[in-house]
């Protein structure tokens, strides 16, 4: 058994990626930020969808055409692929743990 919260490295000069489960077409992974960003020149455009929720901390993620959503302990949000995002920023006080689950979207 392992605990989400517990085995945070002290130094977080980048952010730090886990990942916690994977299987096929699917992958969750543990994030934790402390203070990140993505670069103010790029944005994400990933070719899986991505459901993201925050266990701890603070971010705000920025959506090129929706504009800004905060995210605080318990919010989640569903970004489907090539929506163009990037994590305007985190909590420079504290860790932000995030849970990413990568998945392909089944067409109908």
């Amino acid at each position: 058994m392992k605990n989400l919260f517990a085995s945070i490295p002290k130094d977080l000069e980048q952010e730090f990626f886990e990942t916690v489960v994977q299987g096929e077409g699917i992958k969750v992974e543990r994030i934790v930020s402390r203070g990140h960003r993505s670069p103010a020149s790029g944005w994400y455009d990933q070719a899986q969808s991505e459901w993201v929720v925050v266990l701890k901390g603070e971010a705000i993620i920025a959506f090129e055409q929706e504009g800004d959503v905060v995210l605080e302990p318990g919010d989640h949000i569903d970004i489907p692929a090539h929506k163009r995002h990037r994590v305007k920023w985190t909590d420079p006080e504290q860790e932000t743990v995030w849970l990413a689950v990568h998945y392909s979207r089944r067409k109908a």
